[in-house]
């Protein structure tokens, strides 16, 4: 999806969440997109959420930045990401391309905000 031009307010309810592959139990909602990554070009804004009881299963490094918000309950380190800590309340991080991060949990599920970009 491309960002919309001017001043547009789109109801989240009208957009469709969509498995995110790889991933068992995580659903994405994009909500604008011109990114690129075999051009390594571009941003994306979007939504995931983790079914109740997920884990992902490694470690994730990208070549991008990743800004992302925890806006909706709960995510904990595991196993070696377990100094990333839990959090159950709103929280934010911000990975320059080639942090490594992962694996984490949801108990109860969860909503992330995912801001991906490529730099200028």
């Amino acid at each position: 999806m491309a960002k919309p031009s001017g001043d547009t307010l789109t109801p989240i309810s009208a957009l469709s969440w969509a498995a995110l592959p790889g991933f068992p139990g995580l659903e994405v909602l994009t909500l604008s997109s011109n990114f690129d990554e075999t051009r390594k070009t571009g941003r994306r804004t979007r939504l995931v959420r983790f079914a109740p009881g997920v884990e992902t299963k490694e470690a994730l490094t990208h070549d991008y930045f990743e800004e992302a918000m925890l806006i909706a309950g709960d995510l904990h380190g595991v196993r070696e990401a377990s100094a990333f800590g839990s959090f159950s309340e709103q929280a934010y991080v911000f990975r320059p391309p080639g942090t490594p991060h992962g694996p984490i949990r949801s108990e109860g599920g969860c909503v992330l905000l995912e801001v991906q970009y490529y730099a200028d």
